[in-house]
């Protein structure tokens, strides 16, 4: 029975966390914690549960039933599972996050020192996806060139850029502002809600068991445990680096006043401190975030297409990559505009899904506890996907008047009612009859 090595569990781990840094986690935190001054205790609380605890959820949900979603979704049937999974993939992949990974490390680690060129876009994002397509092409190394070369170099500078804001932060901690000031844990929940990274654990459960199997690992038991493994690696980093730009965010109110968004944050931040040989540093941990998290989701998504389609794994991500770089070259704001309501409605199918899965041991019958609840999720995500697209006019109002639907939260009463329901009639129904053949 073949086993990993420590120095191999420590590279999926360091690969996992690679996987999920992007550019949108580096960026959101200086500007929650900005926001929350001196709350920021209770709203990087909040920001822990959903943007580590509950992609670390999925992640173990995933290694539970063998890596993929085609296992997870199994419940609610082939179909279903099949179109939930072709759009959860074609959402996080080639759609929208792929291309983002280019255009956000562009804008913040390129920008700064050639300004907006279209022809310097085109020809960055030209070699951003060859070194993406490079790394892919042979997934069997992902595990050596993600987890240990492109992450130790993330990690460290990484390591001077949370030692800094630790260290010679720009000033005091400031007062909360707004909505932080009233009901900070919430704000920070919501604000780790939006970095979507529950979506980024389903596509990426199948590239973290491919890596384990990859190296000889067959056993299902040992596969299922180091995910886990891997996975708590990745929150434990996660957490920490987190933790130090909520900090950071929250010392430089002074510094970064008037800043729009976290990127602002952080450039202001690090020009302050370093100096011009600071955009250096923060354009490498922008953009080896971004490449290591379109690497990773290039490689998912070949996986799933090439086997969904009966497809070579190589022809996959080369079409894939090529249509990521040409929806790159659109633009971020066409990219947002366009995604981000098709995002919010597969959210709270995504976490419904992971909760569900993780407690499966209750269900006398799971298709009697996945189908109900899942379609009265899909009709509230498509509300929200509706509502965040401009369109409210199309939902009802009464949706507008749920408990926290000004949150985008609006699904979570109806869809624990049915639950409840649901629950009650699996247990009066008992177990299900086997057919006679």
């Amino acid at each position: 029975m073949t086993r990993l090595k420590s120095l191999d569990l420590l590279a999926l781990g360091f690969m996992t966390f690679a996987l999920f840094l992007g550019a949108g986690n580096i960026i959101f935190p200086p500007s929650a914690g900005m926001a929350a001054g001196d709350n920021l205790g209770q709203a990087a609380f909040g920001f822990l549960l959903t943007g580590v605890g509950l992609p670390l959820l999925t992640v173990v949900a995933l290694a539970r039933v063998g890596g993929g979603m085609p296992a997870l979704t199994a419940p609610i049937g082939k179909v279903a599972g099949i179109v939930l999974a072709v759009a959860v993939y074609l959402a996080i992949g080639p759609l929208f996050a792929t291309p983002r990974t280019a255009v956000v490390s562009f804008e913040i680690g390129i920008v700064p020192f050639t300004g907006q060129d279209p022809l310097v876009m085109f020809i960055y994002t030209l070699v951003y996806f060859a070194a993406v397509l490079f790394l892919v092409l042979n997934p069997g190394r992902l595990l050596d060139r993600v987890g240990k070369v492109i992450t130790p170099v993330l990690i460290a500078a990484l390591l001077v850029l949370g030692f800094a804001a630790l260290f010679a932060p720009a000033g005091e901690i400031g007062a909360a502002v707004g909505d932080y000031q009233a009901d900070p844990l919430t704000q920070g929940f919501l604000q780790g809600y939006l970095t979507m990274d529950a979506l980024g654990a389903l596509v990426f459960g199948i590239v973290i068991a491919a890596a384990i199997r990859d190296r000889g690992v067959t056993e299902p038991g040992l596969i299922t445990r180091y995910s886990v493994i891997a996975g708590i690696i990745a929150a434990i980093g996660l957490s920490l680096v987190y933790l130090s730009l909520f900090y950071l965010g929250a010392t430089s109110q002074e510094l970064a006043a008037g800043a729009q968004n976290g990127g602002q944050i952080l450039t202001i931040y690090v020009q302050h401190t370093f100096g011009s040989v600071g955009l250096v540093l923060l354009a490498i941990v922008i953009t080896l975030a971004c490449l290591t998290t379109g690497v990773g989701l290039m490689a998912a998504c070949g996986e799933f297409f090439s086997a969904l389609l009966n497809v070579s794994y190589k022809s996959v991500v080369i079409v894939l990559t090529l249509f990521s770089m040409a929806v790159a070259n659109q633009g971020l704001t066409q990219l947002i505009a366009v995604s981000v309501p098709v995002l919010v409605g597969l959210y709270p199918l995504a976490i419904v899904l992971v909760a569900l899965s993780l407690a499966d041991r209750l269900w006398v019958s799971t298709p009697r506890i996945f189908v109900p609840v899942m379609a009265v999720t899909l009709v509230f995500g498509i509300a929200d996907g509706l509502s965040a697209a401009g369109f409210s006019q199309l939902v009802p109002e009464a949706f507008g008047r749920l408990p926290l639907a000004g949150q985008s939260l609006g699904w979570l009463v109806p869809v624990l009612l049915t639950l409840g329901v649901a629950a009650m009639v699996d247990r009066a129904l008992g177990k299900p009859q086997a057919r006679l053949v």
